[in-house]
């Protein structure tokens, strides 16, 4: 999936931000000047009926305990990264977008993030980034949205 086109033919107002390589969420809330609460983390979860794309912000790391309940669970696990790089296959390893419908599976995404207007996360790459409103995020993608993070 471009992320790009995505946006475009659903006709969603959104701005790319070009940036240096960045590798993990904080980096690149630095390198795009936005703070680690508006970028949006995208992590892969196991779940005992499959995969899950959980969504956090940048200063934030999963409950895996608060994913299970809000999911409803009986085991949770991270992903290991090769796991990621197969069902991500179009996106540079750990660039994942925050559109898990379009990998054939479920997102969560943590209440916090939807408190700020706007949100920025990784296209598909580690050099290009998205800022879009939470607002249309929400409306895109129709996650599951419930509290399973902590603060850094």
């Amino acid at each position: 999936m471009n992320v790009q086109q995505f946006l475009e033919r659903r006709e969603v107002s959104f701005s790319t931000l070009q940036h240096e390589p960045t590798f993990d969420a904080q980096h690149l809330a630095q390198s795009v000047h936005v703070t680690g609460e508006a970028v949006a983390k995208a992590v892969l979860l196991r779940a005992d009926d499959g995969y899950v794309l959980a969504v956090v912000p940048a200063t934030h790391i999963v409950d895996l305990k608060l994913a299970k309940k809000a999911l409803g669970c009986a085991v949770m696990a991270l992903a290991t990264e090769k796991e990621c790089g197969s069902h991500f296959t179009d996106c540079d390893l750990g660039a994942l977008p925050p559109f898990g419908s379009h990998y054939g599976m479920r997102t969560l995404v943590d209440a916090s993030l939807m408190a700020d207007d706007e949100i920025v996360f990784e296209a598909n790459t580690h050099r290009e980034a998205i800022r879009m409103r939470a607002y249309d995020f929400k409306w895109l993608e129709s996650p599951l949205i419930a509290q399973f993070s902590h603060h850094v």
